[in-house]
């Protein structure tokens, strides 16, 4: 584990913000439910996901993660540039406490070094565009792989259904209130597939049906209905979401003009991977200053750096500092709270982050297998918060029968 200055996270601790700290009797589950049904109807509420999603997901279906291949080589036929690129990722990778790296860490350095090559004439060039591009291929590979075996996993029911249930906690919110917009930083299309196979419905910046195309303007497009007898008063539809890939997806292409999505059934490889926008791990603000990625950041600062807004993260293992970046604005915000619920800490960076902002009782923790394993989450300590209006509902009848029965006429008596 890399050091990170403070001391590691006991296994399954749990700390809810300002209500409750490290060392206090461990909360009820309906003080767990009634903290996160709370956070739940912020104002404005945001999810983070990232790899642990998937592993979780994989897990639960019976599959491979397919996360074994993530750590590839990008090799060409001269050593030295082998090397050198090599020792340039893991670097990086060690700067950024990821340990010795992966392969989005070695196609970020190539495609650093890729323009530098061909600006001196360097014949290397056209060598390392063809690793780059097999290298690419066998992500998209591995991606498609990994759906796959979510799709058609032994238990692959009961990942869908904890995928559904997951999903659905978060996004059964008053009508009214702000969407619920989900990050991610995944490649995969599991959450399109949840929310397909949950009915919710999506809004992103892609416009089309036959070949969507991203669009650069932020019109706050939503779902909307008309109730009998109120033809001229829209309601907001619910089961309605705003979903944002930080990264890129398996689904989207580059052609010469447009960012696309092409129709790709989930579970099975794109027809030309080598077109692929999938976006390798980023660690500099220039990287993340190119189309379409400029736009994806905007929309998650936008976001969470606002009044009354609340971010969970779930899989999510703090190693994208452009990210952190954002949520550390957050954070400037006293009405802003960060929910972080993670299954472990391989790296220490979520410990770093909860130690460096847990002072300010912004920040609160779900941590470890009895917390965060998804079957457990969604069955014990995720709410259900679309159950509350009928809960209310039924207090109040309650309520009015007790009061106007005779039993209770003559009690007072």
């Amino acid at each position: 584990k890399a050091s990170t200055g403070s001391p590691p996270l006991d296994e399954d601790q749990i700390i809810l913000g300002p209500i409750h700290e490290a060392g206090d009797d461990e909360p009820r589950s309906e003080q767990v439910q009634a903290f996160l049904s709370a956070v739940i109807q912020s104002e404005h509420l945001n999810l983070l996901v990232g790899a642990g999603l998937t592993s979780a997901l994989a897990h639960a279906a019976g599959a491979k993660t397919g996360s074994a291949g993530m750590t590839g080589m990008i090799t060409t036929s001269d050593r030295a540039l082998n090397e050198a690129l090599e020792d340039a990722a893991k670097e990086s990778a060690s700067r950024a406490l990821r340990g010795d790296g992966n392969i989005e860490d070695r196609l970020r350095v190539a495609l650093a070094t890729l323009p530098g090559l061909r600006l001196i004439g360097d014949s290397r060039a056209d060598e390392l565009d063809e690793a780059i591009g097999t290298a690419l291929r066998a992500l998209a590979g591995q991606i498609a792989e990994s759906e796959h075996g979510i799709l058609h996993g032994a238990t692959t029911e009961n990942a869908r259904s904890l995928l559904s249930g997951f999903l659905r906690s978060f996004a059964a919110r008053v009508p009214t209130r702000d969407r619920l917009h989900v990050f991610t930083t995944n490649y995969d299309r599991v959450l399109e597939w949840g929310a397909e196979r949950s009915g919710l419905r999506v809004v992103d910046r892609f416009v089309g049906t036959l070949r969507p195309v991203f669009r650069s303007s932020r019109l706050e497009i939503d779902y909307h209905y008309s109730p009998p007898g109120s033809v001229r008063e829209p309601h907001h539809l619910d089961g309605v979401i705003r979903l944002t890939k930080l990264h890129g997806s398996l689904d989207w292409v580059s052609d010469a003009i447009d960012i696309v999505r092409v129709p790709t059934p989930f579970g099975s490889a794109p027809r030309d991977p080598g077109d692929v926008l999938i976006y390798p791990v980023a660690s500099k603000d220039r990287e993340t200053s190119e189309y379409p990625y400029s736009d994806l950041f905007r929309d998650l600062s936008a976001a969470l750096c606002r009044p009354n807004s609340a971010l969970l993260t779930y899989g999510y293992g703090f190693g994208d500092d452009h990210i952190n970046r954002v949520i550390r604005d957050m954070l400037t915000i006293p009405s802003a709270h960060l929910v972080i619920i993670a299954y472990g800490d391989p790296t220490g960076r979520i410990t770093r982050f909860h130690a460096e902002h847990s002072h300010t009782g912004q920040v609160s923790l779900l941590y470890g297998p009895k917390y965060a394993d998804l079957q457990a989450l969604v069955e014990r300590w995720l709410p259900w918060p679309a159950s509350e209006p009928l809960a209310r509902a039924q207090i109040e009848i309650l309520r009015a029968t007790t009061a106007a029965s005779p039993s209770a006429s003559a009690g007072t008596a």
